[in-house]
């Protein structure tokens, strides 16, 4: 069994190894928009135990084949087929979840915001992100997926010049997004409550972290596989 090294790069590893975005989300690092450098740049950036990490990695890999999982390779998926099912995996939880997770939001800083200033900052920062992803997704599936799709049956030129050309905003876009979900992760000590936090507050920070697990999948499928085969 092939094992990962620092020379590898963090797109490449949650391709192989889908969990391996738990660890990397734990040690902030970003296997999504930054996801095309060598792992090593992240651990010297970061400053961070590089055979520990390793280590966790390929322990966590080889555990996890040794109950046959299989790995979806979705370079090998026809891009029509990759686009649906971003829309209807990704686009279509963020429909109904953010509009959800916004009451949350808005409730623990209603009710504990007074006693816990940075719920005031983490109110902010999530209607920033909700306002950044439903306009990106609008773009997506009305300007540039349409766009791909004509082009996987029609390849030429010119089309994918106007591709690449939205793309690069869609990119920015998934920065802005990906920096967003870093700040809350910070400001609420890795979406980890209060010892004396409610009902409501834990929810709201449980469905914060599969908020950002989601999201970080849905973009590494855009930037690593989808764009990256344009």
């Amino acid at each position: 069994m092939k094992l990962f090294t620092a020379e590898n790069t963090p797109a490449y590893i949650v391709k192989v190894f889908p969990q391996a975005s738990d660890i990397f989300i734990k040690y902030m690092i970003d296997y999504c928009c930054g996801g095309s450098k060598p792992l090593k740049e992240s651990f010297k950036e970061k400053n961070l135990p590089r055979e520990l990490i390793l280590s966790e990695l390929n322990t966590a890999y080889q555990n996890w084949r040794t109950e046959d999982n299989e790995v979806m390779d979705w370079d090998t998926v026809p891009l029509p087929e990759l686009i649906d099912h971003i829309v209807h995996h990704h686009h279509d939880y963020l429909k109904n979840e953010l509009p959800a997770l916004g009451e949350f939001v808005t409730k623990i800083f209603r009710v504990h915001g007074a006693d816990e200033p940075h719920l005031q900052d983490l109110h902010r920062l999530y209607n920033e992100f909700r306002m950044e992803m439903e306009q990106h997704t609008i773009k997506e599936e009305a300007e540039v997926f349409p766009l791909i799709k004509q082009y996987a049956e029609n390849p030429n030129p010119e089309l994918l010049q106007r591709i690449k050309e939205a793309n690069g905003d869609l990119e920015d876009e998934h920065e802005v997004a990906g920096d967003l979900l870093k700040k809350m992760r910070s400001i609420t000590n890795g979406f980890v409550p209060p010892i004396h936090a409610c009902g409501s507050y834990h929810i709201t920070y449980d469905r914060l972290a599969e908020l950002e697990l989601d999201t970080f999948q849905h973009v590494h499928l855009e930037n690593n596989v989808l764009f990256a085969q344009l």
